[in-house]
């Protein structure tokens, strides 16, 4: 079993300087079956930030996210990322730059090191096994190229998880509940990993949980949602404190 990451790196206690934004978020919506699910949500995420976006069950967590790269298609508003209207992306690119980490990691019957090779195959690079060795040691797995994914832990797979959405080099990083199926201490180095990928390459993380002490270790900033509304934004401990 790999070692757990290191439990010594801390979030910032404020979010960057606004000198650059990562994600510009204006009056985002979607409506199904008649019922809206995500209400005129605007919102700026700063480059390199770590946002937490809580909130009650059926809240709407999940569904803005997924907005977020167009996994889902807004009804009204739209995303800026550096300025430019996500429309104007193709999803295949879209995607890429704004990566996403489930809450169960989906991977493709395989090895470890197949499915790190997918992303970066679909625009016709292939990573050397160099690159492949690199991303494992960055989610701490290190020589777990030729394991079948089918093996794997939870965390295990989790991590290769990351791994593969890492591979794609995004600018931001959504996740999904990523440690609501793993154990507490799985989930804290999962937790510990995200921050230092954060730290690493500067990536904006955007991260849904229900799991409040978690947002506070991780996130100076927190979004509270209920009914599809943003209810409140700000520091993480104001936030949660409050509802």
């Amino acid at each position: 079993m790999p070692s757990p990451a290191p439990a010594d790196i801390a979030p910032p206690d404020s979010p960057p300087a606004a000198t650059a934004v990562g994600v510009d978020v204006r009056g985002l919506s979607r409506r199904v079956d008649g019922r809206l699910i995500v209400d005129d949500i605007s919102l700026t995420v700063a480059q390199g930030e770590v946002l937490a976006i809580v909130g009650p069950s059926g809240a709407g967590k999940s569904s803005f996210l997924r907005l977020l790269n167009r996994i889902d298609e807004p009804t009204s508003g739209t995303v800026l990322l550096q300025g430019r209207d996500y429309r104007q992306i193709a999803p295949r690119i879209l995607r890429r730059r704004v990566g996403m980490v489930l809450q169960t990691a989906w991977l493709f019957p395989g090895t470890v090191a197949a499915n790190l090779r997918f992303g970066p195959a679909q625009i016709g690079r292939s990573l050397s096994p160099d690159e492949v060795s690199a991303l494992l040691h960055r989610v701490d797995l290190p020589g777990y190229e030729e394991r079948d994914v089918s093996t794997l832990s939870g965390g295990e797979a989790q991590r290769v998880s990351l791994a593969r959405t890492l591979a794609n080099e995004p600018e931001v990083l959504l996740l999904d509940e990523p440690t609501s199926a793993l154990d507490e201490e799985t989930s804290r180095a999962i937790e510990q990993l995200v921050l230092a990928i954060n730290r690493d390459s500067g990536a904006t993380c955007v991260i849904v949980t229900h799991n409040r002490p978690q947002a506070l270790r991780i996130a100076p900033r927190t979004l509270y949602l209920e009914a599809g509304r943003l209810v409140a934004l700000g520091p993480t401990k104001d936030v949660l404190d409050a509802h």
